[in-house]
């Protein structure tokens, strides 16, 4: 063997690397320095606070994520309650509040009225609102309000059902009554309208009331006390016409028959005061229990005078033209038969 060859053959082989090498060469730079030994824990605390920064910052996003999720959850039902309360109270201090005013006795069924005040007594809830700070607080918030905006909803429902039924009850006994109060005036009217024959002062007033009676017959079957009412009302105008044209002519008789009886006393009266007759003239005097008559007249041509007196217990009898007693009063007797009062 040449050692030259040897020697070259040594120059020519190139290094292996270990794996010890591969660890000094990770430790030192490519220079052959090694590293400091505090690098690798600083890379790996470094390492470790950005991971921390991160989770952090990645964990308060998805909290302020949730909680103005949670804000804006909240604030919806927030509102919810607030349009359903508004409705609520609507009815309550509008319809509801006429309807509570209706008496049992002004409604067909009294259980209608009984009904509403049992729904006007229940108590709304409470409104809270969105207070909570946190997403967890206004989650239960939000349920609650949820919660109370169902309540203002299946209340203003039954409210509303309540209110109903007593504007229908009051409605139909308005009808009712309307109907009967109706039928009691057509029932006088025509009363009126028969007894009323040849005893009015104006006979349009009769037929007036004809046609009341005809309008109102026919809607008395009407749905509708309004039209009723107006019927009942002209058919009572009609009646206070032919009761005022009833009067005036009871009126009217009545002073013609106290004319009539006045007249006739005084022609009674003139009659009674003096008379005369052709021949002759006579004087009576009356008296409670005696009476005297004198006559004084002529007849062919001669006078005569007749008197006397008597007494009969109150009342005079004097001889009549004949002679004979018939007259039971005070009588002047004319020698000619002629008697004037």
């Amino acid at each position: 063997m040449n050692p030259e060859n040897e020697i070259d053959k040594t120059e020519a082989l190139e290094p292996v690397e270990t794996a010890a090498a591969n660890v000094a060469e990770a430790r030192g730079g490519v220079d052959g320095r090694k590293r400091p030994k505090w690098l690798l824990p600083l890379i790996a605390v470094v390492c470790a606070v950005v991971l921390v920064v991160a989770g952090v910052v990645g964990w308060n996003m998805y909290r302020g994520a949730k909680l103005a999720e949670a804000k804006e959850a909240c604030a919806t039902a927030a509102d919810g309650v607030r349009s359903q309360a508004n409705e609520y109270n609507a009815l309550l201090n509008g319809d509801a509040a006429d309807a509570a005013a209706v008496k049992a006795e002004q409604v067909k069924d009294a259980k209608t009225v009984e009904s509403l005040g049992k729904e006007l007594k229940a108590s709304a809830p409470e409104y809270e609102g969105c207070v909570a700070e946190d997403a967890k607080g206004l989650d239960a918030a939000t349920v609650k309000l949820g919660e109370q905006a169902d309540w203002y909803k299946t209340h203003e429902q039954s409210l509303s059902k309540a209110v109903r039924a007593v504007i229908e009850s009051k409605a139909a006994k308005t009808l009712e009554t309307a109907k009967t109060n109706l039928t009691a005036k057509l029932d006088e009217a025509s009363r009126l309208l028969a007894d009323s024959d040849g005893k009015v002062a104006d006979n349009t007033t009769r037929e007036t009331l004809t046609n009341a009676i005809d309008a109102a017959t026919r809607l008395k079957d009407a749905n509708d006390a309004t039209k009723i009412d107006k019927a009942r009302k002209t058919l009572e105008d009609a009646i206070n016409g032919v009761n005022a044209s009833v009067q005036a002519k009871t009126d009217a008789d009545a002073q013609a028959a106290a004319a009539a009886a006045q007249a006739q006393a005084q022609a009674q009266s003139a009659y009674n005061g003096g008379s005369s007759y052709s021949g002759g003239a006579y004087r009576r005097t009356e008296g409670s229990t005696s009476g005297s008559n004198t006559y004084r007249g002529t007849t062919s041509g001669g006078s005569g005078s007749n008197s006397g007196s008597g007494s009969t217990g109150g009342s005079t009898t004097r001889p009549n033209l004949n002679g004979a007693y018939g007259c039971t009063e005070d009588c002047y007797v004319p020698t000619n038969n002629l008697i004037q009062h």
